[in-house]
């Protein structure tokens, strides 16, 4: 089988081919995918991504999901996780109600729906407000946040709650020295410029700077999507039938032995989750 798994992170298959701006393991291939996906037209069976769109502008997110049209092979599968816009919308108009109607827990639990709302959207350096509030000494609603972000979310809170315990997990899987050289290097360019920013531009130019590279570094959310205006957007690249699946259910053979969006012992990864597929057209015979 050729499948294929973009900006897959952490999450990846050692049967599928797996890409991502930086690898920490053999079984992940660095490549920048705003510049494309290197391969080749109609390769893939299935190409999947999750939790990748959302950090496109809309222009970019247009090109990129024709990219993954392109190299699917006809009557290939697309498979799309994205933070699911309806849902997070929906609980929180049910916060707000309840905290409205002096519900005791509702406070906390709107709170973070608002973050779940605008944090990554507006966050002007990493982590932003949802750190701050995963870092308090006690989460009031530990439960319920636990619910909206999944295994992934416990592993983020653990981390910082024990850092040398993320520490020990990082190094299983540390970039190669080239990649870890080539890192040193890119942030020693980048403070030189900050430098050489606040000369030329004074304080509030270097600001204005920093806050745009954060802005396209990757981390901040450039667009969101429901159900409606996922599946127009799988259709204006050239997909057909889009159809909204679930974490464990999808039109690829046998998807829930991957792993890729459940855990081994059947966690979602990510909760807050809409998960749409798509097939490209398969050519009419002659």
């Amino acid at each position: 089988m050729t499948y294929l798994n973009l900006g897959c992170g952490s999450r990846y298959h050692h049967d599928w081919i797996n890409i991502d701006i930086v690898s920490t393991d053999p079984h992940v291939r660095a490549h920048d995918l705003t510049r494309g996906i290197p391969l080749p037209d109609d390769s893939c069976e299935v190409v999947y991504h999750s939790h990748l769109l959302e950090h496109l502008r809309l222009p970019d997110a247009v090109r990129f999901m024709k990219e993954c049209q392109r190299v699917l092979q006809p009557g290939g599968t697309l498979r799309v996780a994205v933070p699911d816009l309806e849902r997070i919308c929906r609980v929180y108009i049910e916060k707000l109600e309840a905290a409205l109607a002096d519900d005791q827990t509702a406070p906390e639990e709107y709170d973070w729906m608002l973050l779940e709302l605008y944090d990554q959207t507006v966050r002007e350096e990493s982590g932003g407000q949802m750190r701050a509030y995963l870092l308090r000494d006690g989460i009031p609603n530990e439960r319920f946040v636990y619910e909206r972000i999944g295994e992934e979310g416990r592993a983020i809170i653990e981390s910082f709650r024990h850092p040398s315990n993320a520490d020990g997990a990082l190094a299983k899987r540390r970039p190669s020295l080239m990649t870890a050289l080539r890192y040193r290097i890119a942030t020693l360019w980048r403070r030189l410029n900050e430098q050489m920013a606040r000369l030329w531009l004074g304080q509030r130019g270097a600001d204005a700077l920093r806050l745009g590279r954060f802005r396209l570094s990757g981390e901040a959310h450039q667009w969101m999507y429901d159900r409606f205006s996922l599946a127009r957007l799988m259709v204006a690249a050239g997909f057909v039938e889009p159809q909204q699946q679930t974490a464990t259910t999808s039109r690829i053979p046998d998807w829930p032995s991957f792993n890729l969006d459940t855990t081994p012992d059947g966690f979602l990864v990510k909760p807050d989750s809409l998960f749409m597929e798509a097939t490209k057209t398969a050519r009419p015979r002659t």
